[in-house]
């Protein structure tokens, strides 16, 4: 009979309970502003890079350790989405004219 009450209690209180917890979804894109760097010098280019990147990994997000398939996804994802930004990036590294405008970080498709 206590065996019998607690398994109600327990079918009470599932379903408001998650199933599992999942991470919120990642934005589709990132604005990465470049205004304070100098990109004519090697050193502005290397801080716009690695904040390209850091915008990739937020735009891409991550997959669990043991979720292999979605490891591979993200892995293509940032690898696509990196090809991506860095066309944009030289753009505008080749023109001065856009200095200011961010680059915008989207994800690939």
């Amino acid at each position: 009979m206590k065996m019998m009450l607690t398994l109600a209690a327990l079918a009470a209180v599932a379903p408001a309970l998650p199933a599992h917890a999942e991470p919120a979804p990642a934005p589709r894109s990132v604005a990465v502003v470049h205004s304070d760097l100098d990109l004519s010098t090697a050193r502005g280019a290397d801080k716009l890079e690695r904040r390209i990147w850091r915008a990739v990994v937020t735009v891409c997000g991550s997959a669990p350790d043991y979720d292999l398939k979605g490891k591979n996804d993200v892995r293509h994802c940032r690898r696509d989405t990196m090809r991506q930004a860095s066309a944009d990036a030289d753009r505008v590294i080749a023109s001065a004219a856009t200095r200011g405008e961010p680059i915008r970080v989207t994800l690939a498709k």
